[in-house]
Parts: structure tokens; sequence; C-alpha cells
């Protein structure tokens, strides 16, 4: 976890808040001023994620001059009255003994110690939920423990709150502690009051990012204009999936000066794994790689992009490489549970990924994960417990929510599937696997008309497995309407040969039947013929192919004339129409010059 916030009782021993204000770029050296001073306050405090966050994006400005570097905090009375106890205290808890750091501390009136006391009391508790957590219910039967410690710290804090003592960073803490007892709508705010009293510490940013559900809820947010509010816009732009806006803040940023930053490289790389755009990701998770080689954080996330692209060696090598850094990180098991998976040996990726959860229970890819290796197993009860899991850390993890619809498929639950369809699809409007699982959906519900614009929208949106026009196809069938089966058939065609892909999609022989079936009742036998022959190229369509050039010879031969009274569809390609029309995405396509 990390943590923030600063109240006017320590001004003197902090960076002043006015100091972050402003989104500005322009006094590059004052803003690394304040992420020295505000690591190394992090780090008084024990918030470790914090503190390296921000000595991370010092590291990348241009060194200052001594005559420069920030002066050490102030110490107050109360600071000089509690400094033994307080570095007695502080060696216990970097050592992880948060009881005995808490014990030494009871009393301590100053800040940084109070603060130290709350947050061991914290960690205490979370450590002890942790462990039992392990030993007694394994991952998967995580559920009912609890921090004990939460509800005592809250009555402690919130008379703290009321009597406006808290610095920012103990704000942090009680939003810390307001969230994890699921008072979300008090959390946001505490996060917010700590953001604008110590709007230089990333991890009241960070805790705020996770409890904002969609846009809206950032519009009502009353943030300080500080630039640091320009990393977390660009952070939760990333979280709710809007890429563009995301990309934009981070390009501004770069160009702002913090082009060296490693935390925002692995950010864009993120943003562009969110987008499916793999090649960009993958290659500037490379570069990446480059500059930082013993980095651990991201890397499952690169791990994805090289299993989505089934790059075995490449994802052999990231696992050999992470174990010898740290064989005991939750990435490091992640990356070995995908290496595993690639290679189809699903129960010892599932172990893997098991591993993952019992070094952090909050990680919220590896729950994802193992939901897949549970369904590759065929373990859908295990699976859906996994994904319940992955909802609980992030419910924007649409993933887990179209995991989720997965697996009541196949425990043929359609009314689950649709519900469960239908929030990934809310996380993800324009990612056509969503919708083309939710016009499935809606077609075994026999809901036809909302699986036709299921189909047509995953077709809009550009159709990533080039399956929604057949299904429509399929749908209009059904319902005899000949003609606009027809089309969509024609335009999967052309879709399938204009991306230039080899063609092994078993439809294409399906779409090249239909219309040769439909050319035939409508008379028009030159266009006919021509798909019958491609018929005969596919070992499924063969026999009916030949069969229907024999009978269009036989009529032809009985002198039948080609029907000019049935008017052709408007998306004919050129070589089967001669009134033909362009489609909207692609031109037309010269049929007879195309080899399946």
């Amino acid at each position: 976890a990390v943590i923030g916030r600063a109240g006017a009782m320590a001004a003197a021993a902090m960076v002043p808040v006015a100091a972050a204000g402003g989104s500005d770029f322009s006094d590059l050296r004052e803003i690394k001023k304040q992420l020295l001073s505000v690591a190394e306050r992090s780090r008084e405090r024990g918030l470790q994620h914090s503190g390296k966050w921000a000595a991370e994006l010092a590291f990348a400005l241009e060194p200052l001059p001594l005559s420069e570097l920030p002066p050490p905090p102030v110490l107050t009375e109360e600071d000089a009255r509690d400094l033994d106890a307080y570095t007695l205290a502080k060696s216990y808890f970097d050592l992880k003994e948060y009881d005995r750091a808490a014990y030494f501390l009871r009393g301590c009136k100053s800040q940084k110690a109070y603060f130290l006391y709350m947050y061991s009391r914290y960690l205490s508790g979370e450590k002890k939920k942790d462990d039992e957590t392990v030993d007694s219910l394994g991952p998967l039967e995580k559920g009912q423990v609890k921090n004990e410690a939460l509800r005592e710290l809250r009555v402690e804090l919130s008379k703290k709150h009321k009597a406006q003592e808290l610095d920012g960073f103990g704000l942090y803490l009680y939003g810390v502690v307001l969230r994890k007892l699921d008072l979300v709508k008090e959390a946001i705010d505490v996060f917010v009051e700590a953001a604008h009293v110590l709007p230089l510490h990333w991890g009241a940013w960070l805790e705020l990012c996770n409890l904002i559900t969609d846009k809206e809820m950032l519009k009502f947010l009353s943030l300080p204009d500080t630039w640091m509010k320009e990393f977390f816009l660009a952070h939760i732009y990333t979280e709710l999936q809007l890429i563009e806006e995301a990309l934009q803040k981070y390009q501004s940023l770069i160009d702002a000066g913090f082009s060296k930053s490693t935390y925002i490289i692995s950010q864009i790389a993120v943003a562009y794994h969110n987008i499916r755009d793999i090649d960009k990701a993958l290659s500037i998770f490379n570069e990446l790689r480059k500059q930082d080689p013993y980095r651990i954080e991201n890397m499952d996330t690169f791990s994805n992009l090289l299993y989505v692209r089934s790059m075995k060696p490449e994802l052999s090598y990231l696992a050999h490489n992470l174990c010898e850094i740290d064989k005991y990180r939750v990435e490091t098991c992640c990356v070995i549970g995908n290496y595993y998976s690639l290679r189809s040996q699903h129960e010892k990726a599932a172990l893997y990924f098991q591993r993952a959860l019992k070094l952090n229970p909050r990680y919220l890819g590896a729950w994802t994960l193992m939901g897949h290796e549970y369904m590759e197993m065929k373990n859908t009860s295990a699976a859906i417990q996994a994904y319940r899991h992955a909802i609980e850390v992030n419910k924007r993890d649409y993933r887990a929510w179209y995991g989720l619809g997965q697996t009541y498929e196949i425990l043929k639950m359609p009314f689950y599937c649709l519900y469960y369809y239908r929030r990934a699809h809310q996380l993800r409007p324009n990612d056509s696997r969503m919708l083309v699982a939710l016009g499935e959906c809606y077609e075994k519900l026999n809901q036809l008309v909302e699986a036709k614009k299921c189909y047509w929208r995953a077709y809009a949106v550009g159709d990533v497995e080039k399956m929604a026009l057949v299904k429509l196809a399929k749908l209009h069938e059904q319902l005899n309407e000949s003609e606009q089966a027809a089309q969509c058939y024609i335009k999967y065609i052309q879709d399938i040969y204009s991306c230039g892909e080899v063609v092994e999609h078993l439809e294409v022989s399906t779409a090249f039947r239909y219309l040769a079936q439909y050319y035939f009742k409508c008379k028009l036998w030159d266009e006919a013929s021509a798909c019958a022959q491609k018929c005969c190229a596919f070992n499924d369509t063969r026999e009916e192919g030949k069969a229907l050039l024999r009978q269009i010879l036989q009529l032809r031969n009985q002198g039948e004339a080609s029907s000019t009274d049935v008017a052709a569809p408007f998306f004919l390609p050129a070589s089967l129409s001669a009134n033909n029309t362009p489609t909207r995405r692609v031109s037309p396509l010269n049929l007879s010059s195309v080899t399946p």
C-alpha cells in the first residue's frame, strides 16, 4: 500500500502545499526538489511505494547542484521528544516487526511518529489476515478473513479527523482504512482531502484511482490544481480504458521534460496493451527492458503480450530472467504461469498463479489468469470463484467479467451469461469480442433483434476475430432474409481477402456455398458458377460445388437465360454483379482473382 497528505499543524516539517500548486511544468528544478523532498518523507513513514515512485520520477529529471538541494525537514519540539522512540520503532518497522514498532510508539504526539504508530497497527492486521488466508484456506477459499484492527483504527482516526489533527499522510491512512471497510463514498472524500493537503503524495492519488468507476464520477471530484493531477489523470484514463486521452496526457508529460521516466514508458506500453496494439506494446516493453533490465513491475503484462503472440522462446527467456532476479515476486510467478499455460501445462500454470496469490492475495492479474487456467481444466466452479475474487479486487477488470460470462455459458445458464457479458461490454464498449459474446447470448435467448444489433455493432467497431458477419448472416438465414444474408457473406469474404490473411476460416466455404445457392435461386448463372467453383477448393463443400456446377451447365444447355428480373444485392463484388456498389469499408473484390 502507498499513502499521502500533510496538514497545517506540521507545516514546518513539510513542503508548503503551494509549492506543488499549478499544473505548470515550466520550473522542472522546483518539481525535482518537491519530488526529492516527498520521496524522503514517504520513506520516513514506511511508505516505500510512494517513495519509490517519487524517486523514479526525480531520477528522470536533470540533477540539481548542491546549492539547490532541498534542506532537511525542520524538526518541531514534538519531533525532538519522540525522536528516540521513532528511531527505534522505525528499525523494527523496516524488519516487519509491526506490533513491536507500535508498542514503542504508544503515546507519541508528533505527526511522523503518530502516523508510523497507526500504520504499524494497520500493517500488523493486514499481515495477520494474509497469514491466516494462506495457512488455513488457500487462495481460492479466501473471503471472510478480516483485518481485526480496522474498526479500532477507524474510531481513533475519525476523532483526529474531526479535530482536524491529521496531516496529509494521516488522511491517506484514514482513507485506506475506510476503503478496507467498504465505506467507499467516505474514503473518496478523505482521499480528495489528502490530495489537497499534500498533493505531492502519489499514494493518495493512486488510492483515489482505484475507487473511481467511470468518467462521470471523475467530473464531480474537486481536485487540487497541481502538476501531480496530470499524472493522476493519465493513470485514471488508462484504468478507465480511455486510452486515447491517456496517451495524449503521457505525451504531454514527455514533452514537459519527463522523457526519461521509466514509469511513463511502462504506462504507455500498458495503454497500448489495453487497446490490443500488440506490436507497439511489445516494442515499447523491449525498449523499457534495455533501459531498466532488472525491472519486474509490469513484466506480467509484457508476458501476456508474448503469450497472445505465442512467442515461446521470448517468454521462456523472460521467465528465466525474472527467476534469476527474484523468483518470489508476484509478477515472476505470473510470467512463469503464462509460460506453462502456453505449453498447455495448465495444472503447473495454476500452481504458479496460486503461488503468486500466496505472495499477494490482492494481486488482480493472478486471479484472472488463474480463472482462465481453471477454465482450460474444465473446473468451472473454481474458475467462477477466481473471477469473483478478481472483481472483488477491481470491479473494472473486464477480463474477469468476460471470464464469468464464459463459465456460465459452459454451464448453459444464458441469463447469467448475459449479465456478465453486459458488464464486460460496458467496460470495453468498442471490443468486438464482448459484442459477439453478447450477440450469441441473445441468440440463445431467442432475442434475435438484439442479437443482430450486437453482431452489426461488432462489425462496425472492427471485428477482431472476423466472425460477426458470419453470425449475422446465419441469423438472417434463420429468419429467411436471404438478401441480407447474402450481403453479409459477401462483406465477410471481402474482409477476409482484403486483409491478406491466409484463409484458414472454415466459414469461408460456408459463405461461398450459401452465395452459390442464393445466386442459383436468383437464376444468376455466372455469379452462381463463380461461387460454386470457389466451393470446389474446400474439402467440406467440394461435392456440393461440383453438383451445383453440373446443374448450372444443364440449365444453360437447356437454353434457360440468366435472370435479369431479380435484383442482385447491392454489395456484390465486381466480378459477381454488374450493378455493384462498393462496401462501406473495402473496395469491391474480383473473386475470380482470389485463390483460397
